[in-house]
């Protein structure tokens, strides 16, 4: 992949899409083509594929993606894994028609099952019975997983996956009803904040462990994958350390500077447990990520505190 090379990203507005973005431009790359939805619907096959043979991009990065929290995932679960597999179904297949040099596949760390070893290996995939609520949308990236490799051992195509962790950054989402916990807990506790509210109320128990990736890192893992793997296996990205939630709330009230109580609502699902990613495998093939989560959650704040300002949530 050289500078001039042409780069489809699917799903460069979102948080994912646009920080491979960023990434690429910052290093030069100007042949990117990116598409919204309102353009392209990649739920349409016929409408990908016209994109596909009039566009003909070299590489294409999938990171378009149904995404959402536990509550979303576990009450739309059709929606998630209908929407999820048509989109990689459709740009997989029309990169195969259409003689794509590489594809990168960005999938999730959801695809492990709920009680597997601690860390999570890559050889643990379909090994025992995946977490419920989220079950839909991570048999939707399995499926992702398995047409890469099998386009891969048919058809010799260079297809790839990487499935990264928790992740936060830029062009999150902050909307409480379908977001990931570190965003709603930031909303959470900067609206309580202002409010001058007496408690912040986090989802469940607090006990459960998650790891948590700063975007820009991660984007750098997949275009450092894109340059320099090209075998058949997929590779986690993460950071290799995680956090309970109740630790991520504390650490979240005091960036925040709110002096107020955090309430834990026991009614709420925890999830999965403990969900930390192993990724002795991509740190092997030489990256590692720049960003510990203090450092991130605080770059992300300012952010966020502009986005407010401007009321862009």
């Amino acid at each position: 992949m050289n500078l001039s090379s042409k780069i489809y990203i699917a799903g460069h507005r979102g948080m994912v899409g646009s920080a491979i973005q960023r990434n690429l431009e910052q290093h030069g790359y100007k042949n990117i083509i990116g598409k919204t939805s309102a353009e392209l619907d990649l739920r349409n096959q016929q409408a990908v594929e016209n994109f596909f043979e009039e566009e003909k991009p070299e590489y294409v990065f999938l990171a378009a993606a149904k995404v959402g929290g536990i509550n979303a995932n576990n009450i739309y679960r059709a929606d998630f894994i209908y929407e999820n597999l048509i989109i990689e179904c459709n740009i997989i297949h029309a990169a195969y028609k259409y003689k794509v040099k590489k594809l990168l596949f960005l999938g999730s760390s959801c695809i492990y099952p709920k009680l597997a070893p601690q860390p999570l290996r890559e050889e643990y995939l379909l090994s025992s019975e995946l977490e419920d609520t989220n079950e839909p949308y991570a048999i939707a990236k399995i499926a992702g997983i398995k047409l890469c490799e099998s386009y891969k051992k048919q058809y010799g195509c260079n297809f790839i996956s990487a499935m990264p962790t928790n992740l936060y950054g830029p062009n999150d989402n902050y909307n409480l009803q379908n977001s990931h916990v570190l965003p709603a807990l930031m909303r959470k506790f900067h609206e309580a904040k202002e409010n001058n509210s007496s408690y912040v109320e986090v989802w469940g128990s607090g006990t459960p462990m998650r790891e948590f990736m700063h975007v820009d890192d991660m984007a750098d893992a997949s275009i450092f994958l894109m340059k320099n793997y090209d075998g058949d296996q997929f590779f986690n990205i993460g950071v290799g350390t995680d956090i309970t939630i109740k630790g991520l709330a504390e650490l979240m009230q005091q960036i925040t500077d709110y002096k107020g109580e955090i309430k834990f609502d026991l009614s709420k699902p925890d999830g999965t447990p403990k969900k930390l990613l192993d990724v002795s495998r991509l740190q092997k093939l030489g990256w590692k990520h720049k960003y510990n989560l203090e450092v991130g959650i605080k770059m992300v704040y300012e952010d966020f505190k502009k986005k407010i300002g401007i009321k862009v949530l």
